[in-house]
């Protein structure tokens, strides 16, 4: 506040008068100046005598007036009547004491004022407008508890927020600070609008995290609705779920959130299997109508577990799901096979390998609910393990009685041990031609075959003993490669097809396997739909997880989420980002992924196993039977008389797959090439003579036929 200028200038007075006071009396004792301070003392005498004498009221005001010029006086006195400067310096010390008294005092400048009029620099007060204050609602003593009082007071001092009232405060067990207040609106009738958790955790000087506004549901012999509301209060609970969280909370809070792995979920229980080195987490959708959207990467971040897809799987069945998160990757161990497992059961099932969770997956050798034969599709890129697959799967069928054909394009180690435990094995594209065109025949025998107990053909009836022929599942690796061979692939394709149309009922299955499902690659529309719902695909290493889950989606009739298999299985160490730092080199610690394939069951649902390992360095005669089985003598008279029972391992004959150009072309002519298993081994031509062009039906065989062109 700003000093008025009368007191300022009375002020510098007092300061500057003093020095003269003490100085003056003892320099110059005949001075003037102590002349006119006597003067002046002896008016301020004759003044407060007449104050004193009048009967106005403010004598007090005029003595004080006046007091000054008298003391002035009688320092001036003392000091001149004294020697020198007075003991302990008197003279000086009443001179200051006179200007302090001065400054304090200040008789011209405050008490000259009438009226008590205001200083200059003091601001003029104003009216303030006057409050609209609200009348409080009385509220009547129902009986509170101590800490619904005590709430009240602290919801009172806060002007109660919205227009509320608490009810009743219930303190949570075990909680100090924590607790649970029920609110109604003041106004009966009223819905409760505007309150926030800011006003709540205000009121009660928490953080507004901290507090959780809910509706309040209408139970017997108490009312609900948007009138009540109840707010929880919980900074001690929600200090510990920031620290020690349990199960549960770490989910709904890093899971189940928005912006979770799990969006929506809720889990049910946390289970750990010491035994197996497994932690499960089984959680369903919070709406059951609702179909789990899972990221497994933030489902791993958010339960602090490491983000390695050989160790942290998901399981989805409708709604609800399973997590496993393994300590050691599950499917880098060897699940040896053995007879007892190969063998089928009554309904054709045994057991081709084991799930990431342990659990048997099987296979089948035939199909006992439609009473008929399987067919099977086996793909995967080189040392996927493919032939694993085929060994125990030809076991199986061994051991079920049935007979096994296997032709590949080239010779190699694996497939040539096969050859010893099964009936027929050879390894080029012109083996395969006369293996499926004389499958393709046996549907024409099998037809009028007749069996024993009428004398009349039947359809193929799997464990019937009175059938009279047995399964026959002709093997074919790296279809894709024969498919496109130049000589014989167009052979190939179309009795295939024919044989996957047709075979099921005469007993007789085709099992392709390659590197890609589509038709582009020989498998037609109608192939792999009859492969698709006649068999359960078995899908290795395709070379990329993508390329594994296309192959897998158009194996299924209804796309699922495909599981990943990776080139190799390796469990993270460290942290990368330390480790480029440091310059130092990733560890190599990968473990194959041979022998895991995603295998398609009946309903159309991926499940990711490994597969039975059969080992081809020691003797496979442990998983196959004693005798090997093969075709009935009838059969084989019926191939022979056919032309198409004979070493198929020995050069092309003449005529068997198209006939001797003739003789007026003079060798240079282009004969009428027939595909699809014609001719019978009859006619003339020789391996290397021109053959005509095919009848154009399809892009393929046009590409074949502009190959096929010499005089271009």
């Amino acid at each position: 506040m700003t000093m008025p200028r009368s007191v300022a200038l009375e002020r510098l007075a007092y300061t500057l008068a003093a020095p003269v006071l003490a100085v003056a009396p003892n320099l110059y004792p005949d001075s003037p100046v102590n002349q006119v301070v006597q003067l002046a003392g002896a008016a301020g005498i004759g003044g407060i005598v007449l104050a004193a004498k009048s009967e106005e009221t403010g004598a007090g005001r005029k003595i004080l007036r006046w007091a000054p010029l008298v003391l002035a006086a009688a320092v001036d006195v003392a000091a001149k009547t004294t020697a020198g400067w007075g003991p302990y310096w008197m003279d000086g010390l009443l001179a200051a004491g006179w200007a302090v008294a001065g400054h304090l005092v200040m008789p011209y400048s405050r008490h000259a004022r009438r009226r008590h009029r205001p200083a200059l620099a003091a601001p003029a007060p104003q009216l303030a407008p006057a409050e609209d204050l609200e009348e409080p609602v009385a509220v009547v003593d129902d009986g509170a508890d101590l800490l619904t009082r005590e709430a009240r007071m602290l919801w009172e001092r806060a002007g109660m927020p919205a227009r509320t009232h608490i009810v009743k405060a219930t303190r949570h067990p075990g909680q100090r600070h924590d607790l649970t207040l029920l609110l109604r609106a003041s106004e009966t009738g009223r819905p409760i609008t505007g309150l926030s958790p800011e006003a709540v955790g205000a009121a009660f000087g928490v953080s507004a995290a901290d507090v959780t506004l809910a509706d309040v549901a209408i139970q017997p012999g108490r009312q609900g609705g948007p009138g009540w509301m109840e707010a929880s209060i919980t900074p001690e609970a929600n200090a510990r779920r920031r620290t020690k969280p349990t199960d549960a909370e770490r989910w709904v809070d890093r899971v189940a959130g928005p912006k979770g792995g799990a969006p929506g979920s809720v889990l049910v229980h946390r289970t750990r299997d010491n035994e197996r080195g497994v932690t499960f987490y089984r959680a369903k959708m919070a709406d059951s109508t609702e179909t789990p959207r899972i990221d497994l990467a933030k489902v791993c971040r958010g339960l602090g577990l490491p983000e390695d897809d050989s160790c942290v799987f998901v399981l989805i069945d409708g709604a609800e799901f399973l997590i496993s998160a393994f300590d050691t990757p599950p499917l880098s161990q060897v699940f040896p096979a053995s007879r007892e497992l190969l063998t089928p059961d009554a309904k054709g099932m045994y057991v081709c390998g084991y799930t990431i969770t342990g659990q048997p997956v099987k296979n089948m050798v035939f199909q006992h609910d439609k009473n008929a034969a399987r067919h099977g599709l086996i793909l995967g890129v080189s040392r996927s393990g493919k032939t694993q697959f085929f060994a125990i799967d030809m076991a199986a069928m061994s051991l079920a009685g049935q007979v096994v054909w296997l032709s590949t394009v080239r010779k190699d180690e694996k497939t040539t041990t096969l050859g010893k435990y099964i009936d027929r094995q050879g390894s080029n594209a012109l083996w395969m031609a006369r293996s499926l065109r004389a499958a393709k025949a046996l549907c024409e025998i099998r037809a009028d075959m007749p069996w024993p107990h009428d004398g009349q053909p039947h359809d193929y009836k799997p464990g019937d003993p009175r059938c009279p022929y047995r399964q026959l599942n002709v093997f074919a690796d790296e279809y894709m490669t024969a498919a496109q061979d130049a000589d014989f692939g167009e052979f190939i394709q179309t009795d295939g097809d024919d044989l996957t149309v047709t075979g099921l009922k005469y007993g007789i299955g085709f099992n392709p396997a390659g590197q890609s499902p589509f038709a582009h690659n020989g498998f037609s529309t109608e192939m792999k739909d009859n492969l698709r719902q006649n068999s359960r695909p078995t899908i290795f290493n395709m070379g990329s997880p993508g390329a594994t889950r296309k192959a897998a989606e158009g194996t299924m009739e209804n796309p699922y989420d495909v599981p990943t298999i990776p080139a190799r299985y390796s469990r993270t160490e460290g942290s990368a980002i330390e480790r480029a730092m440091r310059g130092e080199a990733d560890p190599e610690n990968g473990v194959s992924t041979g022998g895991v394939a995603v295998i398609v069951l009946d309903n159309g649902r991926a499940v990711l196993m490994r597969s039975l390992y059969a080992d081809f360095d020691t003797d496979l005669a442990e998983l196959f039977p004693d005798e090997v089985n093969r075709l009935t003598d009838y059969e084989i008279e019926e191939l022979t008389e056919r032309g198409l029972w004979f070493d198929w391992s020995e050069p092309v004959r003449p005529g068997e797959f198209w006939p001797e150009p003739d003789d007026d072309d003079d060798g240079e002519g282009k004969s009428s090439r027939r595909g699809g298993g014609g001719g019978g081994g009859k006619g003339g031509g020789k391996r290397g003579s021109r053959r005509a062009e095919p009848q154009v039906t399809s892009p393929r065989q046009a590409l074949e036929a502009i190959k096929s062109l010499t005089d271009a």
